[in-house]
Parts: structure tokens; sequence; C-alpha cells
């Protein structure tokens, strides 16, 4: 179980050994490593100084600033040619990476749109959708809600509780971004609260799953807690750490 690989592709190369399937929970795009300003598509396009600036403001909430800052920067660009060829080279190489079987969804900086290219048959894709593994029914929802980042794969709140919804009662719960309870969504370097979800809270205390997994928020507080009869657990930034999260039964 991965999420948040982030143009990891060697570690994700290894990532499903000795495991029957890998899952993935998204955002395997790197934009911008906020642990190394000099990796990503931004630094890659601008520099490094000034992804160093864009960090800066972002981490001190002044997105309005940001967005202009970026907005300066973007403007000799042509940006979505530039942005979708980035991302198309970052996507060959990690669906390539991906083993077989690997059970996908997206994350808030992926492009959903370009994933049916590089999915190979071995790799299913997933969002509002179940499949089953290993004996279990697993759910699956993908992306993000809507925020002043503006990332690639936002949804409104109804969009996603609908997804929610969609996938019904399951075993394992499996989405990019966690439920809203605050120890969950705090990030302790960002110094902020990132989006979770009410409805994937309200579906964990009605449909009781035997776990809810998610990404998303790298540096949580908390990283695993019990929700009535569900294990809630970030399955971790892969990005950095490069060791997948065995779930076992």
């Amino acid at each position: 179980m991965v999420s948040d690989v982030h143009g990891n592709t060697k570690d994700l190369a290894r990532a499903g050994e000795g495991a029957d399937a890998l899952v993935c929970l998204g955002d395997l795009v790197l934009f911008l490593d906020y642990a190394d300003h000099s990796r990503g598509i931004f630094p890659d396009l601008f520099g490094k100084e000034n992804a160093d600036h864009l960090v800066d403001l972002r981490t001190a909430r002044r997105f309005n600033e940001a967005r202009e800052f970026g907005a300066r920067l973007w403007a000799g660009v042509d940006r979505a040619p530039a942005i979708e060829g980035a991302v198309r080279k970052q996507y060959a190489e990690m669906f390539a990476a991906f083993p077989t079987p690997t059970y996908a969804t997206y994350g808030n900086v992926d492009m959903p749109t370009l994933w049916p290219e590089y999915a190979g048959p071995g790799t299913t894709v997933l969002d509002g959708d179940r499949a089953e593994i290993g004996g279990r029914v697993f759910g699956f929802v993908g992306g993000g809600l809507r925020t002043p980042m503006r990332t690639p794969y936002e949804i409104s709140d109804e969009e996603y509780a609908a997804k929610i919804e969609a996938v019904g009662e399951v075993d394992v719960l499996c989405t990019h971004i966690p439920p809203d309870v605050p120890e969950l969504v705090y990030d302790t370097v960002a110094r902020r609260f990132e989006r979770g979800s009410r409805a994937l809270l309200a579906a964990i205390h009605k449909t009781r799953p035997r776990y809810a997994l998610f990404g998303h928020v790298h540096q949580p507080l908390t990283r695993r807690m019990r929700i009535g009869a569900t294990e809630c657990v970030n399955v971790g930034h892969f990005a950095s750490s490069g060791r997948p999260w065995a779930l076992e039964w």
C-alpha cells in the first residue's frame, strides 16, 4: 500500500515485492517537493530560488500572493502543454514501475484524463468503485476537495460524497484524503490543516469498514487512530520514505 509517490519511481518498482497486490492511493505527480525545492516540475521550469519563494508564501498561507507570483512566472510560458508534457514523462516512468496486479486511485495532484494512456493491463484504476482483493472487498475514492491551492483534481464536497455513497459497505475503504478529524488532517511540517472529508467520516461511522486507508497529509499529527470499529491509517508519504505499508489478514 502506497500513497503520495510524487515521482519516487525507484522505490515504487520494489514496493509490491512479496505482496499479493499493490494498492496505490494517488499523487504520482511531483510538481514541487516541499522537502527539496530543487525537485519537481516547477523548479525544472523556473529554478530553485523561485520554488523557495513559492513554498514560503504557501507555508505562510499567503495564497493570493502565491498565485500572483506564479502567474508572473507563467506569463512567458505556454502553461498547459508545458505541464502536460512534464506529467506525461513522469507517468510513463511510474506506470511502467507498477507490478501486476496494481489497484490505483487518483490523488489531488494527478491528472485523471491521462491515466488510461499509461495504465497497462495489470493496473486497475478505480474511483467510486469496488474491487475484491484477497477475498476482501475494497472501495476506492480518489481526488481531493477544493482548496486555495487549486490542485488539478479537486472536486466539490457533493461530488466527493456521491462517490463515497456509491462505494457503500466495504471491508477496506481506500481514499486519497483522510476523514475530517483534526489529528489526521494536520500537517506538522507545513503547519496547516489539510482538507479531510466529512462524508468519509460519516461513512466510517455508518458502514464500519475494518480499515480506512489514506494518504495526502505528509507529516500528520497522528498516523493511526481508531474510529469505532474502524482502524484509520495514513499509509505514509512514500516519496520520502520509500516504504510501503503492508495490510495483512
